[in-house]
C-alpha cells in the first residue's frame, strides 16, 4: 500500500480530529479476532497501516489461509491513541477483503469439481477508489483478477458491436492496439463466436448465455478447427449454484461480478485487553 493512500484513507475516517484529546496515548494491547469461518484477506494492508501508526503487532497467521470463528488473526501493543484511531480501517479492510476472498474460494472449489483447470475470474464490477485490494482478495481466494482496468486488455462489448459492427470493432482494434494486448470480444450467439473466432480475435467470452448453448459453442469451435491457440470465457448470471454446470462445458474460464458485488463481509472485532 502507498503511503498516500494510508494517509488517505485515515484522512477520510478521523479527518483533523485530535485525537489525543479523545484517548490518552497509553500503552495498550488489543487483539483483533475473526467471529466467523473464511479465509483471512487484507492481513498484509492491516500490518502495513499499523506500522505508520507506529503500533507494534504479531500474528501467526497470513494472507490466505482458513480461519475460525474466534481465531486471534492479529496481537497489537502501542498508544492507545493510535491503536483506535486505525480500528475501523483496519477491521474494514479486513471485513472487504476476507469476504472476498472467502466467495471467491468458494466458486472455484464448486467450479474445480467439474473442471481441475478452469480459472475463476473477478470483473471490473468493483468499489471506485478500492479495486486494486478488491482483485488482490480475489487473488488470495485462488482466483483470478482479470483485467485491472482499460488498458490492460480490449474487450469488444456489445455496445461496441451496436457501434461499428462484429468485423468492424475487431478491425479498427487490430488496426490501433499494439500487438502486446490481448482482443476479447463478447458474443450472445454460437454464430457470433465462430465469426469472431474466424476473424482472429485472442479470447472469446460467451456473454448471458446458456451453459447448453456455451457448450454447444465450444464443440463447434473445435470441430471447425477454431479452438487452438483459442481462450474461451463465461460470463454472465453466474452463480455458485450454477458455476459447476459452466465449468463442465469446456471453457478455459469464468468471470462473475459476483465475486466483488455479492460478497458478505467477514466479521472481524478489535477488543483492547
Amino acid at each position: 500500500m502507498l503511503l498516500k493512500e494510508i494517509e488517505a484513507f485515515l484522512e477520510e475516517d478521523i479527518g483533523q480530529e485530535e485525537y489525543e484529546e479523545i484517548v490518552p496515548a497509553v500503552e495498550c494491547e488489543a487483539e483483533v479476532m475473526v467471529k466467523e469461518d473464511g479465509v483471512l484477506a487484507g492481513l498484509e494492508e492491516v500490518e502495513q497501516i499499523f506500522s505508520y501508526l507506529g503500533v507494534r503487532f504479531d500474528t501467526e497467521f497470513e494472507d490466505g489461509v482458513r480461519v475460525k470463528r474466534d481465531d486471534i488473526v492479529l496481537r497489537v501493543r502501542g498508544a492507545g491513541m493510535n491503536i483506535l484511531k486505525a480500528e475501523r480501517l483496519v477491521l474494514n479492510f479486513l471485513g472487504r477483503m476476507s469476504g472476498i476472498a472467502t466467495l471467491t474460494d468458494m466458486f472455484v472449489r464448486e467450479a474445480r469439481r467439474a473442471n481441475a483447470r478452469i480459472r475463476v475470474a473477478g470483473t471490473r464490477k468493483t468499489t471506485p477508489g478500492f479495486r486494486k485490494y478488491e482483485k488482490k482478495a480475489i487473488a488470495i481466494g485462488g482466483g483470478d483478477p482479470h483485467r485491472f482496468g482499460l488498458y490492460e486488455a480490449v474487450i469488444i462489448k456489445d455496445n461496441y458491436i451496436k457501434l461499428m459492427g462484429l468485423e468492424g470493432a475487431i478491425k479498427r482494434a487490430k488496426e490501433r492496439v499494439s500487438f502486446t494486448r490481448k482482443i476479447e470480444v463478447e458474443v450472445e450467439s454460437v454464430d457470433e463466436a465462430l465469426r469472431a473466432a474466424e476473424l482472429g480475435v485472442d479470447i472469446i467470452m460467451f456473454d448471458n448465455m446458456s451453459a447448453s448453448a456455451v457448450k454447444k459453442g465450444v464443440q463447434l469451435l473445435a470441430e471447425r478447427g477454431l479452438r487452438s491457440g483459442l481462450i474461451l470465457e463465461a460470463s454472465g448470471e453466474i452463480r455458485l449454484d450454477n458455476i459447476r454446470e459452466f465449468a463442465a462445458t469446456g471453457v478455459d474460464v469464468i468471470s462473475s461480478g459476483m465475486l466483488t458485488y455479492g460478497a458478505k463481509w467477514l466479521g472481524f472485532s478489535l477488543n483492547v485487553v
